[in-house]
């Protein structure tokens, strides 16, 4: 059965897209707008697909994804568009203290750190969809010790399209203290899922970004981008310096790093701006979140087959996951990613696309 609601020029249509291995039905809606459509699945609660158009017009899918629920529920590694939780990004040995007591999420990265909220994270859970006006509301409860984490909690996600915009805003609500920190991970390649995205131009307004181990795992330090190929303050093409002989982009593989916004948390700001010099498009990123997890996609290996069945090689997209600095529960120093009770938080975060003539 499918349902159709349209508000302010946005339609959202609702459809059965398949069936977990466990009998839990999955539906996906299709939110259309004014130069802009996109696709959001409640496995994960999951952008599946976002069409936007190039300099001529011409609309093609910017995200990498699949074209049925199989291929999601087959692939356990990239999370494609998925909104990852409890905790995104990486936590230390999978363990932290609160409040007094120490928590152990399932180490689910190379078994040294939990990664993406551990073993079952938000993104292999089916969350409850909503039809609102402009787009979609995504409701998941997260029962205390889930995944090891304490209490009780309530996320929402809603997806609203505006103008050429799709718009996140979450809001988390707990019964006890916890720790959380959701973002979206969305692949994208601006020139509609063609090649690599070592050509695009990338800025991102920040002077700082968090250094890492040989785990991944911030060292505590915010280092400065000043004369490092983590500068990106004045567009740079994303593969100038990818190759450099540098320590830090050895142990990622390519970028795969959190970077200082510049603001307060809670403001909105930019993020990145992302430009590809062959469609013409542009991704502007803003959001009220501290930082920005840039990720080349390093995994990628053409073994993932999308949604023509092409394999998605190493570069083949990039992630701009706006979030708390990861492994924020051991960093005092860090801006903090406790929850407490009786406290709503509410964050955005913006995807804005647009065009520029060559």
């Amino acid at each position: 059965m499918t349902t159709v609601i349209a508000t302010a020029q946005v339609s959202v249509t609702k459809a059965a897209f398949g069936t977990t291995p466990d009998g839990k039905t999955v539906d996906i809606y299709t939110l259309k707008g004014d130069g802009i459509e996109a696709r959001i699945m409640t496995y994960g609660a999951r952008v599946v697909s976002i069409s936007t158009p190039d300099r001529d017009g011409k609309m093609a899918d910017v995200v990498l994804g699949y074209n049925g629920l199989d291929g999601y529920l087959d692939d356990s590694s990239t999370y494609f568009g998925a909104i990852v939780g409890r905790y995104g990004n990486r936590i230390a040995h999978g363990s932290f203290r609160l409040a007094g007591k120490t928590y152990q999420i399932p180490k689910n990265d190379h078994g040294i750190n939990a990664l993406h909220g551990g073993t079952v994270g938000f993104d292999k859970l089916v969350w409850d969809g909503k039809e609102i006006p402009g787009g979609v509301e995504m409701t998941l409860v997260s029962k205390d010790g889930d995944q090891g984490f304490p209490g009780t909690l309530t996320a929402h996600v809603r997806y609203t399209l505006h103008h050429s915009a799709l718009r996140i805003d979450y809001s988390m609500s707990t019964d006890k203290p916890t720790v959380v920190n959701l973002t979206n991970h969305s692949y994208f390649n601006l020139d509609g899922d063609k090649g690599t995205i070592l050509d695009e131009e990338m800025m991102i307004p920040a002077d700082q970004y968090t250094p890492v181990d040989a785990g991944l795992i911030p060292t505590g330090v915010l280092a400065s981008v000043e004369g490092t190929p983590f500068d990106f303050r004045k567009p740079t093409v994303v593969g100038s310096r990818i190759h450099d002989d540098n320590e830090q982009l050895k142990l990622a593989g390519g970028y795969d790093f959190n970077w200082v916004l510049r603001g307060k948390t809670g403001e909105m700001k930019t993020a990145a701006r992302v430009y590809d010099p062959n469609s013409g498009r542009v991704l502007t990123v803003t959001t009220t979140e501290p930082g920005v997890q840039f990720y080349t996609g390093n995994f990628l290996n053409g073994t993932k087959y999308g949604k023509d069945q092409q394999g998605y090689e190493k570069n083949g997209a990039l992630c701009l996951e706006t979030q708390h600095f990861p492994d924020s529960p051991n960093h005092p120093n860090f801006p903090s990613t406790e929850l407490k009770p009786g406290i709503t938080r509410h964050s955005t975060t913006v995807f804005t696309f647009s065009t520029r003539a060559k």
